[in-house]
Parts: C-alpha cells; structure tokens; sequence
C-alpha cells in the first residue's frame, strides 16, 4: 500500500503514533507530511530523527511546510487517488477545528482536503476525544526546585543547541531531545518524560464529534488501533 503518515503538533501519544509509522514503513511505501509545529514537536521530543530515517525515494519522501511552500503540491497526489490511505496521528485540536470548518492553510488540513476530493481514505487519532482530563508526558524539563544555582551550569555547557538557560528553563524552540543536559546535572534538575494531567475542553470535543461525521475520515483512539485496519 501507499500510505501518506501526518503529523501535526501534538505531544500527546506521539511517541506511539512514531511506533505505528515505523511498523507500517517496514511493509508499505509511506510518505511523511510535518505540519510546522510537528516538526518542532518532534525535535523537542527527540524522535525527529526516527521519523526521517523511514524516508528516502519516491513516495516514502518527507514532505514539511516548508519544503512545500504555500501550495502543497505534493498533496495534488491525494486529490489523484495515488495513495490507498492517509492517517494523520496525532491530530491535535487545532488540525481537527480547522478541517471541520473546511479550512486546509497548512500541509496536513491541505492533504486531508485533497484525499477527500480524491476518495482516499483518511484514518485520524485525536487527542481530545473524550470529556475529562487525560496525562499526556512532558518533553524535557528543567525541575527548578533541584537546580543548586551553580556558578557554572554543565547542563548548560554540554548542550549543543545552547537550548538551556541556567537556573530557569529549557528553550524548547532550540532543543532537540538528545538528553545529554539530563544525563549530565549531578542534582537530576533536568526531567525527561513528566507526567501532566490536562483537561480537555468542550468545544474541542464536539470538534471531534463532527470530525466523525465527515464522509472519508475514520477516527481512532489510539495510534495502535490502526494496525487493525491496516
């Protein structure tokens, strides 16, 4: 099959959503769409690097707002019907809205825009999806309660993108998840994979609701859940 994998930029089961992309890479041709903020998710998360290397050749390409510019021209490929499926996991409330509302102003919203006028299938994992609050994880984190203040920061030293910012926080826009800050404090001041509880909000539930009723999109639960149907 020829699987057209998004991203968008939701932290929320995207390690798992990595995990589906990398088993369905082994049997099928997939190509990558990063909407902007999942390429920076993905950075801050460190599992950048594993989604690129499911990539190289025609249609298992990694396509990015970026590279695509403003047209999307990769996307006209759905609209043909050249692919058997689109997933997008995770989809974050923002991507969900928008498609809704019939808006398609980035690489994601676009493709799914285009498989629908193309028939192709699209299969999507939310991330509100039900009431209530769910724990998602954290990417690194600096745990200023354990920082001692010193004179000369190692975490800071080490890291090669300069993304720490001694005795007050991470700069997320530059950290690429490497966890060398983690493994170097002496005082375990830098966190990898916290824990937080988040509620999720009405509007976007029943952004999901309608999203279920949109001819073509099938939504899921959970990344793993696409392995089913695959």
């Amino acid at each position: 099959m020829r699987i057209g994998f998004a991203f968008t930029g939701a932290g929320h089961l995207l390690n798992e959503s990595v995990r589906v992309a990398e088993k369905l890479a082994k049997d099928h041709e997939v190509t990558i769409f990063l909407s902007g903020a999942a390429e920076d998710v993905l950075k801050m998360y460190g599992l950048y690097e594993r989604v690129t290397r499911l990539t190289g050749g025609k249609y298992r390409e990694l396509a990015t707002d970026s590279n695509q510019k403003f047209s999307y021209p990769i996307t006209g490929r759905l609209s043909l019907g050249k692919y058997d499926l689109l997933i997008v996991s995770p989809a974050t409330a923002n991507t969900v809205s928008k498609i809704v509302h019939g808006i398609a102003d980035t690489l994601v919203t676009n493709a799914v825009a285009q498989a629908g006028k193309g028939a192709v299938k699209t299969f999507m994992v939310p991330v509100d999806i039900h009431p209530g609050p769910i724990d998602t994880v954290l990417p690194s984190k600096m745990e200023t309660t354990k920082c001692q203040n010193c004179d000369e920061c190692v975490a800071a030293l080490v890291c090669p993108e300069g993304a720490i910012i001694p005795h007050d926080e991470i700069d997320l826009t530059k950290c690429v998840g490497c966890g060398q800050c983690r493994n170097t404090c002496p005082y375990d001041a830098i966190s990898e994979g916290k824990i937080i509880t988040m509620y999720m909000r009405d509007i976007d539930i029943e952004n999901t609701r309608k999203l279920a009723e949109i001819d073509d999109i099938q939504i899921f639960e959970h990344p793993k859940d696409l392995l089913e149907f695959v």
